[in-house]
C-alpha cells in the first residue's frame, strides 16, 4: 500500500529545508494519535475471550506504527499547525535579533 501526500510539504514549499522541524511536528502529532488510539482501544464494550498480554502488546505495536503512518500523511493538520507556530517564533526571533 503506498501512501500519497495530498498536500505539499511546507519546508519543500518554503525553500526553508529544516527537515528538523518538520519531523518533530510530525512526531508530536504521532504521540497524539497514540494517545487518541489508546482511548479509543480502553472503549470497548467487553473483554476479549482470547485476549493476553502478548495480544495487547502487539495491538499497541500495531497502533503506535499506524500513528506514525497517520502522522506522516499529515490529514490531521496538528504537525502542520505545530510547525507554523514554531517557525513563527523562529522567524520573528531572527527579526529582533537582527
Amino acid at each position: 500500500m503506498s501512501s500519497v501526500r495530498a498536500t505539499p510539504a511546507p519546508a519543500a514549499a518554503g525553500g526553508g529545508g529544516d527537515g528538523g522541524l518538520r519531523k518533530a511536528a510530525e512526531a508530536f502529532e504521532a504521540v497524539i494519535l497514540r494517545q487518541l488510539l489508546a482511548s479509543m482501544r480502553q472503549a470497548k464494550l467487553g473483554d476479549d475471550i482470547f485476549g493476553s498480554s502478548a495480544t495487547d502488546n502487539f495491538r499497541e505495536m500495531a497502533d503506535a506504527k499506524t500513528a506514525d503512518s497517520i502522522a506522516a500523511m499529515r490529514q490531521f493538520g496538528i504537525a502542520d499547525m505545530v510547525e507554523a507556530q514554531f517557525r513563527g517564533r523562529a522567524a520573528s526571533q531572527a527579526g529582533v535579533v537582527q
